[in-house]
């Protein structure tokens, strides 16, 4: 053996066992067209579907800016800590953080992408005839064969007819006759993700184009549907603030009754506003009971009733005996007893600005834990403050909360004794603070309440596409999509061989509705023999 040939014997093994190497890596193009499928798969639909509804969690466990900005203001001041992390996670407004955002976009995509190929597809399956039969039809999951007395011109005849009224699709060949039915399936199929696209643009449109402010009013007051009037306010990128309905509202009387006795005594059962408004400058004054879940509307804008609360009355006067502001200040509940605190602040008063922080308590009392309320409604109420002088910082530009004091820049008023100077005052009393530097007086009580004005215009659009969403729905899980055959070839002295076999074009879909189809075209064709299922081909009864 040449050395040469000997080479090749002994290189060949090694050749063969050398390892495959690494797979090339895809092309740009060929990366863009992975990613593309991978995304419009109805597996990562319904994974973004599912990761949309776990990030809605959030919007209603923790308090949202554009719903309830109290509520919001309670969250930060009892969670110091938490509260700047919430801030930076923009759990706050879920629905406007651009992680929403960004899982909503990738949804949307999705399902475009899933839902229009299949769309063209299905247009052209309900546009092309019924397949020819198969060549076994005994191997289908329903059979059944016989002889007929009669020609196969005639059997096949009454089999189209007897299918047609059934509502097949029914296609004549020479020898035998396809039917199917049930394409509404699909139909409902795409109707129900064509639906949620719907759903996901009314919803932006809404978000878009709407807009949700809320504003808090004392009874005997009221607002106009302004910018300016509002609390806090958030919008879409569409929003006009030229179209903004110019409806005003005065808040005439706010009541809630509580539960008096029992367990669960001090539960509110029931809160009822009484609206006094205009849905025009030039419009007639009208009355509406506002109650929860039960907003007014005006010109496609809703007024709705979210929260409630004490605005105790107070006049200030300073050391010059003046008048420096009387008014009702809201305080903030605390808890279901509606234990408020609050800030009153006094710009004008001479020499120095006065400032008063403390509790307002609708029955009062004072214990070892503090000054605390034992019951929600005002059935002894008492203002517990104590004083302050000095700047209230209101001008350094720096925006200030209304229910908080900086007493960074203030002298806190002290008694005879040298300690802290505070007051529990019941309606009509006074405290008079030291050096003759003014008084504050408990004048008498307000509720207050919290309304929020909200204009969705993709709210219509959504109810809709989530009707028809739920049509889609139970067509796909109510309709059944088959197909039947039914074969008949001559089998001598006028008479034929008779097959009739059905499929279901779902796997897994019950077996008794295809029974049950077959039995009822083998008996309109005068057979009463065997079942279906069966090979055997018999004479006819």
């Amino acid at each position: 053996m040449t050395d040469a040939a000997t080479e090749r014997l002994t290189s060949a093994p090694q050749a063969e066992s050398e390892p495959p190497g690494p797979p090339s890596a895809m092309r740009p193009a060929e990366l863009v067209r992975w990613a593309w499928r991978q995304l419009t798969s109805m597996r990562t639909a319904l994974a973004l579907l599912f990761l949309l509804a776990m990030a809605s969690v959030p919007g209603s466990l923790v308090p949202q800016s554009g719903i309830d900005p109290v509520r919001v203001a309670q969250f930060k001041a009892a969670h110091p800590g938490l509260a700047p992390w919430y801030e930076r996670l923009s759990l706050f407004s879920v629905f406007s953080a651009p992680w929403f955002a960004a899982i909503y976009l990738l949804l949307f995509v999705s399902l475009a992408g899933c839902v229009l190929p299949r769309s063209k597809a299905h247009w052209r399956a309900m546009r092309a005839a019924p397949p020819r039969p198969p060549r076994n039809l005994e191997r289908l999951p329903v059979h059944v064969g016989w002889r007929a007395g009669r020609d196969p011109a005639s059997v096949l005849d009454e089999a189209a007819r007897e299918l047609r009224s059934r509502h097949y699709r029914v296609v004549r060949h020479e020898d035998a006759v396809s039917a199917e039915k049930g394409y509404l399936r699909e139909t409902g199929n795409l109707l129900f993700h064509t639906a949620l696209i719907g759903l996901l643009v009314a919803v932006a449109v809404g978000n878009l184009y709407g807009y949700k402010g809320s504003v808090l009013v004392v009874e005997k007051a009221g607002f106009s549907n302004t910018l300016a009037a509002y609390d806090s306010f958030s919008h879409g990128a569409g929003f006009d603030e030229d179209k903004l309905a110019p409806f005003t509202v005065e808040l005439d009387r706010l009541r809630v009754r509580y539960q008096a006795t029992g367990d669960q005594r001090g539960a509110p059962r029931d809160f009822r506003a009484t609206l006094s408004y205009q849905s025009a400058p030039t419009a007639a004054t009208r009355r509406y009971a506002l109650r929860v879940n039960h907003p007014l509307v005006l010109d496609g804008t809703k007024v709705f009733l979210i929260g409630n609360g004490y605005a105790p009355i107070f006049t200030v006067r300073d050391s010059t005996g003046e008048q420096v502001f009387s008014g009702p200040v809201p305080f903030l509940p605390q808890d279901g007893n509606n234990t408020s605190v609050g800030v009153v602040k006094v710009e004008g008063a001479t020499p120095e600005q006065l400032g008063f922080q403390g509790f307002f308590l609708p029955t009062g009392t004072i214990d070892a834990r503090g000054p605390i309320s034992t019951y929600p409604d005002l059935l002894l109420p008492t203002a517990v403050l104590t004083a302050f002088r000095g700047d209230l910082g209101t001008g350094s530009g720096v925006p200030q909360s209304i229910y908080k004091l900086d007493t960074r820049a203030m002298t806190q008023f002290t008694g005879p004794t040298g300690k802290p100077l505070a007051g529990a005052l019941r309606p009509g009393q006074e405290m008079v603070l030291p050096d003759r530097q003014g008084s504050i007086r408990f004048d008498g009580v307000r509720r207050y309440a919290t309304l929020q004005v909200a204009h969705d215009p993709g709210k219509s659009p959504a109810l809709l596409a989530a009707a028809c969403a739920l049509l889609g729905l139970m067509l796909s899980l109510f309709v059944k999509r088959r197909r039947v055959w039914v074969r008949a070839t001559a089998a001598g002295g006028g008479r034929s061989l008779v097959e009739v076999a059905a499929l279901a074009r779902v796997e897994g879909e019950d077996r008794d509705g295809l029974h049950d189809e077959v039995t009822g075209v083998v008996s309109s064709l005068g057979h009463e023999g065997a079942g279906p299922t069966t090979s055997t081909i018999g004479e006819e009864d």
